[in-house]
């Protein structure tokens, strides 16, 4: 810090000094989207693993197949979205802050699209229909119960 300071105030190096600390910055915020990247990952994987677990538990304890099938189609589908969600926080990070060209924006907005059609295509296999017709046909799902609302 004391070298910008100086810096400042002889006048001289003035925009290396500040490139120095733009070029830090921007690695850190590269650093934090990777870690938010990380735990986007990780929340698939464990959330994927957990749900497995809990099918072959479930299996084990003699309840119905058909039951602890859905159960872990909706909590695996359920970990992929959150994950999805938060991968495109770190998307949405990196083209702001890191890298805010034209280019790259058209490139998150197509990620952004994508991932958006696939956590809505993975909300239609979970809950069985259209988002908009779950009240029509009776289906807002709880998170345990395979069958719906008693």
């Amino acid at each position: 810090m004391e070298h910008l300071v100086g810096a400042v105030r002889s006048g001289t190096g003035t925009d290396a000094a500040w490139q120095s600390c733009r070029v830090s910055y921007e690695h850190v915020i590269t650093d934090v989207v990777k870690v938010v990247e990380a735990v986007g990952a990780a929340i698939m994987i464990i959330g994927g693993l957990l749900a497995l677990i809990d099918y072959v538990v479930a299996v084990v304890r003699s309840d119905p197949r058909h039951h602890a099938y859905q159960r872990l189609r909706r909590r695996l589908g359920r970990s992929i979205l959150l994950g999805l969600e938060i991968l495109i926080v770190g998307d949405i990070v990196r083209t702001i802050i890191v890298d805010p060209t034209v280019d790259s924006v058209a490139v998150l907005g197509m990620i952004v699209v994508i991932r958006i059609v696939l956590s809505f295509s993975l909300e239609v296999e979970i809950d069985g229909a259209w988002p908009w017709n779950l009240w029509r046909v009776g289906k807002i799902a709880d998170e345990d119960d395979p069958q719906g609302p008693s």
